[in-house]
């Protein structure tokens, strides 16, 4: 006699085996340690908000976060290790506005930043400081103007590399301003204020939190910054657009992303902690003082601005010609 399981039971048995198999998938989350990408070096702007970031995100998950640096390619090897991850939340990623500038200088992206990524939360602004070193003969943003009119092509200007808003502000600024001032790429934004100090460059857009030290120590001069607003660590010094040159006026950013297809309910697990996280007076007050400034901007809010950062940035790459090196 041939006796035939009925399809549901069938059906029951494959799904018990597959839950018994993957138990983890079923595990609230989290059950494990989260994986933060960063696709800077260790020190980077980027790297030390990660690790402060990790450091919260840790406490109120209940999960280690481990902070993993992946560098090259204008950050999209690092970024490509998140977009190919499995969607389950455990693999995350720092998303920044030179990433942004990626798609325009690489022919051939692995992967698509607005396809590939789910944004998560984007978490801190950083203006910058247009600097030089303290016995320059600039004090002023006139005065730096008027030096590089009568040498053009002569001084030079550091990044922390190709795309690095530090980058992006100089070609602004030579655009605007009309100045033939030379950029001068370096590995890091630390080893660009490093360039700064000992001369060997004649000034930076540099992040807040690469020159501060500097600023604070008096080894450099903060002529202006690009925030739209003056910034609460130096009240005292103009923005760009006070001073008459508003289309250089822009923040860089800090965001966290995820693969697509991440679970909708732990993309919002994930910002609210992470806005928690930029709640916090102590945050808030430790990121002031290097002129950082936390954002509560969620999925959707990030989403529309990356898309507009694409368009602009696009424009700027092309009306520059900026290459990749």
């Amino acid at each position: 006699m041939n006796f035939r399981i009925p399809d549901l039971v069938v059906a029951t048995l494959f799904g018990l085996a597959a839950f018994a198999a993957n138990p983890q998938d079923r595990a609230p989350y989290p059950a494990k340690p989260v994986k933060l990408i960063v696709n800077t070096l260790p020190g980077s702007p980027p790297d030390v908000l990660a690790r402060l970031l990790g450091d919260k995100l840790a406490s109120s998950l209940g999960q280690a976060v481990v902070i993993e640096n992946r560098t090259g390619g204008i950050g999209m090897i690092g970024l490509n290790a998140v977009a190919k991850a499995p969607p389950d939340g455990y693999t995350l990623g720092i998303l920044t506005l030179p990433n942004i500038v990626g798609p325009s200088l690489i022919a051939r992206m692995p992967f698509d930043i607005e396809k590939d990524l789910t944004p998560v939360s984007l978490f801190a602004r950083d203006a910058n400081l247009l600097v030089v070193p303290s016995g320059a003969p600039a004090r002023s943003v006139a005065e730096l103007i008027a030096l590089a009119k009568a040498q053009p092509g002569v001084l030079k200007f550091a990044s922390g590399g190709i795309s690095t808003p530090a980058h992006l502000a100089g070609e602004l600024f030579k655009r605007e301003a009309g100045v033939d001032i030379v950029h001068i790429p370096y590995n890091s934004a630390v080893l660009g204020a490093s360039a700064v100090l000992t001369g060997d460059v004649d000034m930076m857009f540099g992040a807040t939190l690469a020159v501060s030290p500097h600023v604070k120590s008096g080894k450099l001069r903060a002529l202006a910054t690009t925030a739209a607003r003056r910034i609460p660590a130096y009240p005292d010094v103009s923005t760009l657009v006070e001073l008459g040159y508003a289309n250089v006026a822009f923040s860089g950013w800090f965001g966290v992303v995820a693969p697509a297809g991440t679970p909708k309910e732990t993309v919002t697990r994930l910002h609210l902690e992470i806005r928690k996280f930029g709640a916090l007076q102590e945050t808030r007050q430790r990121l002031e003082a290097i002129g950082l400034e936390s954002t509560e901007a969620g999925p959707e809010e990030f989403a529309a601005y990356m898309r507009s950062e694409l368009r602009r940035w696009n424009k700027v790459v092309r009306d520059a010609g900026i290459k990749a090196d």
